[in-house]
């Protein structure tokens, strides 16, 4: 047995069967399988929205167990796992539709996991592969960029100091030669992306006035890291003709694609979960970007996103960092060591 937290229906943070503490059994890999033993994880925005929503008018049988961010070691491998052994410590980010990291122990496909940078504490690692996977893809996959590519080219990011924000700078300045303008609206958060190494940060409450305050009539590309609703007029006003825009953020209300085509600019989606959820043909290049990913969080060329740390494998501690991401004041990366 193993021990656990979930939830059974979807109640506000605040209430204390949110989240519950329970045992279940220890799960046994497939053929493809790593058995993790789990010593730190991160809390995600799509945590609490899959809290939220996933029982919200009915009560579950068994506990739900969630969570897509975890650092650990492998304690036993599925007999066709060719790039883990048992004793290696791996990170990953999991898959939406198998049980997840709030738990002792978890089952992860190797085709979407990396060895853990050896320079980085648990904490810090835990703290970085779904935003790392989610920038990379964004920006290498999505939009036409390649690596020291980008000169006389400038990218916004709108939500620069969240979790995908806070490592999407880095990859840009690192990686590319672009230059960044990032959003925030605190003393707090600008100061966070700065340290990331953005060049210019504006606020986003009033996006196309603050863009033209600093010089910026239009940008070559936008990644949208926030809320896709309040901020679609303003990219497709700010993007340059052909240009292009990513978003991870499902809009709640019809956007008019409209505005982009006199420009015919093009939008993409980014959802890390594509890949291992749908068993891509390419599923394995989430195990390269975390390699990758991982070489350069060791080389020190990236930095861990991590901020702030809480202790214990516990509903408490849980529902504490939950409450904390809801409230849209969370910086870089919330983690959980346990």
């Amino acid at each position: 047995m193993m021990k656990a937290v979930g939830f059974k229906k979807s109640l506000p943070v605040e209430e204390k069967n949110s989240f519950i503490d329970f045992e279940t059994e220890k799960p046994t890999p497939g053929e493809n399988d790593l058995l993790v033993k789990i010593e730190a994880v991160s809390v995600n925005p799509v945590d609490y929205k899959i809290r939220k929503n996933s029982a919200k008018d009915k009560e579950l049988e068994s506990p739900k167990i969630i969570g897509w961010d975890a650092a650990g070691t492998v304690e036993e491998v599925g007999e066709n796992v060719q790039n883990f052994k048992k004793g290696e410590e791996v990170f990953y980010a999991g898959v939406a539709n198998r049980p997840g990291s709030n738990a002792e122990y978890q089952l992860i496909d190797e085709k979407s996991a990396g060895h853990k940078p050896k320079k980085l504490s648990w904490e810090e690692a835990a703290a970085m592969p779904l935003t790392s996977l989610t920038a990379w893809e964004s920006i290498f996959e999505r939009l036409p960029i390649t690596e020291n590519s980008g000169s006389n080219k400038v990218i916004l990011v709108i939500g620069g100091a969240g979790g995908v924000g806070s490592i999407g700078i880095q990859i840009l300045k690192k990686l590319t030669q672009y230059k960044v303008i990032a959003t925030a609206s605190r003393e707090e958060t600008e100061a966070w992306c700065r340290e990331k190494g953005a060049d210019v940060v504006v606020n986003h409450k009033d996006l196309e006035k603050e863009m033209k305050r600093k010089g910026f009539e239009q940008v070559d590309y936008i990644l949208n890291f926030s809320n896709t609703d309040i901020h679609w007029n303003a990219m497709a006003e700010l993007i340059k003709p052909q240009g292009h825009i990513c978003s991870i953020v499902e809009t709640k209300d019809p956007v008019d694609l409209n505005k982009l085509k006199n420009k015919s600019v093009a939008f993409h989606w980014e959802l890390m979960f594509t890949r291992p959820t749908l068993k891509t043909e390419d599923m394995y290049k989430q195990h390269e970007i975390l390699e990758r990913i991982s070489s350069l969080l060791d080389e020190g060329i990236l930095v861990s996103t991590l901020n702030k740390t809480f202790n214990g494998l516990k509903a408490e501690t849980f529902r504490e960092v939950h409450e904390l991401q809801e409230s849209g004041k969370s910086i870089g990366k919330n983690v959980i060591k346990y």
